[in-house]
């Protein structure tokens, strides 16, 4: 039996139900290549699907979803990804490259095919590991042993992929029970979640959020265990445009009965329908106002180099 976790996300199943705004199947690419880290929750284990996908193959027949799952980054043309009202990634590491699970990277063609993708209109959500993904001044495969320089902003100068995506991971502490605080209850998925969340996850310390974010949710760190959260809140979830098409992020999915949650599984699905255009929200940048001490880092550990 799952351990079970204080205020562990319950009684949301019409809010999900809610989210099935469309007749028209949603075609949705979920792309969980980790060239870096391979999470457990999308570890494919004899090739058989992952937890994660499980939960997505449960949810699209509901939602009027239409999952395809990949790893091949080797597929990543114009034609492949217009196949797509939108891309999902759990993703981490230099994806250029073959590295730890070792699938086929995506070549250069096939990542500005991506970037192109989302400014001629298309939709991109990014979960957990997603922003461990094609950190500023780090290629190659595997897990970059030097993370001193992750403990900087670098603004403009950051990865292209970061700015994209709105924010950039550096470091996560021990997995442990902390509150996430609901930031806007009125985006599609975020309505019936209240106005906190409280659980047991492996919560991520972010960095160089673009100013034009709408946070979703922000991490409270009052109270935290570790250095690593000795910083203000910072946000957790977000959405914002790119060009013509539509971005979101989500730091949460580390654990499988995150992944069990009606709240995550709302939450990510109201998102999705957002990027992919099935909903609409007032995204207005409101990073200043929802985490105003959100661009002063915490110190480097003493274990890092």
């Amino acid at each position: 039996m799952k351990p079970c976790y204080p205020r562990l996300f319950i009684g949301f199943a019409f809010a999900l139900a809610a989210l099935n705004l469309s007749a028209a199947p949603l075609r949705v690419l979920f792309f969980s290549k980790s060239s870096g880290w391979v999470h457990d929750v999308i570890n494919q284990n004899n090739e058989r699907p992952s937890y994660a996908e499980n939960v997505l193959a449960k949810l699209g027949p509901k939602q009027g979803i239409e999952f395809t799952f990949s790893k091949d980054g080797s597929l990543f043309t114009t034609a492949y990804l217009a196949q797509f009202d939108a891309i999902m990634f759990y993703t981490s590491g230099d994806l250029t490259s073959t590295g730890r699970d070792r699938y086929p990277g995506i070549t250069g063609e096939g990542l500005e095919a991506f970037y192109n993708y989302i400014a001629n209109g298309g939709g991109f959500l990014g979960l957990h590991s997603t922003s461990d993904t094609f950190h500023t001044n780090e290629r190659g495969g595997g897990n970059n042993p030097i993370r001193g320089p992750r403990y900087r902003n670098y603004g403009d100068a950051a990865d292209r992929f970061v700015k994209t995506l709105g924010g950039e991971f550096i470091r996560h502490g021990p997995q442990q029970v902390a509150t996430a605080t609901v930031v806007d209850n009125k985006f599609p998925g975020f309505e019936k979640i209240g106005g906190e969340i409280k659980v047991k996850e492996e919560w991520y310390t972010l960095k160089e959020f673009t100013p034009d974010i709408h946070v979703l949710l922000v991490m409270n760190t009052a109270g935290m265990e570790g250095g690593d959260y000795a910083r203000a809140n910072y946000p957790l979830a977000w959405v914002r445009a790119q060009g013509k098409g539509r971005v979101g992020y989500n730091a949460m999915g580390h654990r499988e009965e995150i992944w069990d949650s009606e709240s995550y599984q709302s939450m990510i699905l109201g998102q999705l329908h957002w990027v992919a255009k099935k909903a609409e929200a007032d995204i207005t940048p409101n990073l200043g106002q929802a985490a105003p001490g959100a661009g002063t880092l915490q110190a480097i550990p003493a274990d890092v180099k």
